[in-house]
């Protein structure tokens, strides 16, 4: 995703909805990185979301979310795909499916805890690009050792 100040915001060549998904897989590389600033160029300042079943409303309480959960870990990766694109002006709804290994060296029942599930996003165009206004991280499995994202 680049942040070039163009009016629409999109790379050359890429579409509305390449760029969409673009922002959706520079999320994944943000927490899988622990650049949780780079998350800042992925929402809006007034996002929200429910992640997880926690309920987030601006911007630095996303990344508070996040950022809790995500660095206590030894690491991360997040796939996602599947992705589903609908634009209809300077708004748009995307959804896809998510994957993330999580894993905590020396966690008592195992270090590795994964888990499936989708995404579900409303967009916005903004001067700098498509940005998340609202996600909803839907849980549907898991497989592994709980206690490796538990506090």
């Amino acid at each position: 995703m680049r942040d070039d100040g163009d009016r629409r915001g999109t790379l050359a060549g890429m579409s509305d909805r390449d760029e969409i998904i673009d922002v959706a897989i520079a999320y994944t590389w943000a927490l899988d990185t622990k650049q949780l600033d780079d998350l800042r160029r992925v929402f809006t300042p007034d996002a929200t979301a429910m992640l997880r079943d926690v309920e987030c409303s601006g911007l630095d309480a996303i990344v508070d979310r996040i950022g809790g959960a995500i660095m206590r870990l030894d690491q991360t990766q997040h796939f996602v795909g599947n992705h589903q694109v609908e634009v209809d002006g300077d708004e748009a709804t995307h959804r896809c499916q998510l994957q993330g290994q999580h894993v905590r060296a020396g966690t008592d029942g195992g270090d590795n805890y994964i888990v499936g599930g989708f995404y579900e996003d409303r967009f916005v165009r903004t001067p700098d690009g498509w940005r998340i206004a609202h996600r909803v991280m839907q849980q549907t499995w898991t497989e592994g050792n709980p206690a490796v994202v538990r506090r």
